[in-house]
């Protein structure tokens, strides 16, 4: 599961940024990651006189807390540094990546990534986890600076794993034995978010259930693709109306 984005240079005068797709409502085409990532590297004099006509198709929804905004700035910080040759050091584009936003630093490579510590150190792991992921969208825009707010304690990971060495049977346990810590309060807002998360734990080969990032999105980890199908259909019949999906994760 992802957006698309097409970048091209352009004889216009002004960059074109263009959202399409299913989720292409909410976001504002003056003010967006992509955008913010173009005045950036512009403001660091990194990029000369290039205009760029950008389309994002957005196949993953907006303000669902699945990420596709922030990955897509990653993608398009990678994109200038590889495709104008602007040899920024790893360092350097990560410190450019999280001026976008916090977690813009995680979707610059494509791995499964903890953040440990106070610092929010991130560490890679090689590990393929393969893990089964129903996704069930309720068709809410969750505000992350909202539910950050209004969200006062955050807690620490308790376990002592050395995630660098660690094998996909215990990431699973750890990711079981760990909660989200915004879970509640988007509960507290949306209180039908709970009734979706219950709904998609009782589903048969659940491991368990919960918001993804600020949410709105809910996701069931699965024993196995069947299961996931069959669970799939049964959201789709209660809930008609929610865009709900199959994916797996890297």
């Amino acid at each position: 599961m992802h957006d698309t984005i097409s970048i091209s240079q352009s004889k216009n005068k002004k960059d074109q940024i263009y959202f399409s797709g299913k989720f292409n409502k909410g976001i504002n085409n003056q003010s967006n990651t992509i955008t913010k990532v173009i005045d950036l590297f512009r403001k660091e004099k990194l990029l000369k006189k290039q205009v760029f006509a950008i389309q994002v198709k957005k196949n993953i929804p907006h303000g669902s807390g699945l990420g596709g905004g922030s990955s897509n700035a990653a993608d398009l910080i990678n994109f200038f540094n590889s495709k104008m040759k602007l040899k920024i050091k790893r360092k350097k584009l990560e410190k450019l990546a999280f001026k976008i936003g916090s977690d813009v630093p995680i979707c610059l490579e494509k791995k499964n990534t903890f953040l440990t510590g106070k610092k929010y150190e991130i560490v890679r792991v090689n590990k393929k986890l393969r893990l089964i992921i129903l996704i069930v969208y309720p068709n809410l825009l969750c505000s992350t600076k909202k539910i950050y707010e209004k969200n006062k304690k955050f807690s620490l990971i308790k376990s002592k794993l050395n995630f660098k060495e660690i094998k996909p049977n215990q990431i699973f346990n750890f990711l079981l034995s760990e909660n989200n810590d915004l879970e509640k309060t988007v509960i507290k807002i949306y209180p039908k978010i709970k009734k979706i998360i219950n709904y998609i734990r009782f589903q048969n080969g659940c491991y368990f259930s919960r918001i993804t990032g600020s949410g709105s999105a809910c996701i069931g980890v699965f024993s196995n693709i069947k299961n996931a199908k069959y669970a799939k259909k049964m959201i789709n019949l209660k809930y008609p109306k929610y865009w709900c999906a199959i994916s797996k994760t890297i």
